[in-house]
């Protein structure tokens, strides 16, 4: 039996489900993810050793400098989740990379990764380091933005399994069943037919922790792979882009592959250069 959905009117997403709360805010401490403040552990963000802005053993930073000087300038929302991992790949895909964790850093990116995670986590520390609202802003204006994992919940318009407190960013008319393949243990890796975002190549080699999965989309949604059976047929729902929006239940920043990467980096541009088309002087 399906429980009743709870809707929040402030977040814009339907949070159907009642799941305990993985973690409680403290004042302006998230416990068990030492967000205090103003800063993550003196700047430091726990578990990615991003000190700064400087992604400490990557080449990452936030003033590379890459060989395109047209790449466009990406951020990595650098509260939790594989942060460093992401900036090589943007990187490498020929963007400039920079972590982003306050309203002013956010304002200076064409576009943004959302990386995966704890979805109901990243959502207390962007209420707590006051970017919520401002990313949300900037979502609906048309800031592209790739979510992998806890970063495709978090585009969700709507949510299945999440906590009754959760909320989301949404922009992507779906709905969304978190830790849909199972717990950390059921985690598991393999090919996936992919041909859009594989660029007509090989299958991407997708790993999936804890993985969401898309139950329904609205008609503006494009679904880009599925499981065991590419963008069309049977299986689960895995990608899908809606506009500006990006969103896939895998982790293609682990194991090399740039290709999504590469994907989100030409959506980032296109609508880079259109915007100065439309808007010179900027």
């Amino acid at each position: 039996m399906t429980d009743p959905a709870v809707t929040d009117p402030l977040a814009g997403a339907t949070v159907v489900g009642d799941t305990a709360v993985g973690d409680t805010v403290a004042g302006d401490t998230v416990a068990g993810d030492t967000a205090v403040g103003d800063t993550v552990a003196g700047d430091t963000v726990a578990g990615d050793t991003a000190v700064g802005d400087t992604v400490v053993g990557d080449t990452a930073t936030r003033d590379a400098v890459v060989d395109d000087p047209t790449g466009p300038t990406i951020g990595v929302l650098a509260l939790q989740g594989d942060v460093r991992e992401h900036l090589a790949a943007l990187t490498a895909s020929g963007a400039t990379a920079m972590t982003v964790r306050r309203p002013a850093e956010l304002a200076a990116v064409d576009g943004l990764v959302l990386p995966g995670g704890e979805s109901t986590t990243i959502d207390k520390l962007l209420r707590t380091f006051d970017l919520f609202e401002p990313l949300r802003e900037r979502i609906a204006a048309g800031l592209p933005v790739y979510g992998s994992c806890a970063g495709m919940i978090l585009l969700a318009d709507r949510v299945l399994d999440g906590t009754r407190d959760q909320r989301t960013l949404g922009g992507i008319d779906m709905t969304v069943r978190r830790n849909a393949f199972g717990r950390q243990v059921d985690s598991f890796e393999g090919p996936l037919d992919a041909p859009d975002l594989a660029g007509g190549g090989a299958p991407l080699r997708a790993v999936f922790i804890r993985a969401p999965w898309v139950e329904d989309t609205g008609p503006g949604v494009r679904v880009l792979a599925r499981t065991g059976g590419g963008s069309a047929g049977g299986g689960k729902i895995v990608a899908v882009r809606h506009g500006s929006l990006l969103a896939t239940a895998f982790h293609p920043e682990i194991g090399g592959d740039t290709r999504v990467h590469r994907f989100f980096v030409a959506m980032v541009r296109e609508n880079r250069d259109a915007a100065r088309t439309h808007h010179p002087s900027s």
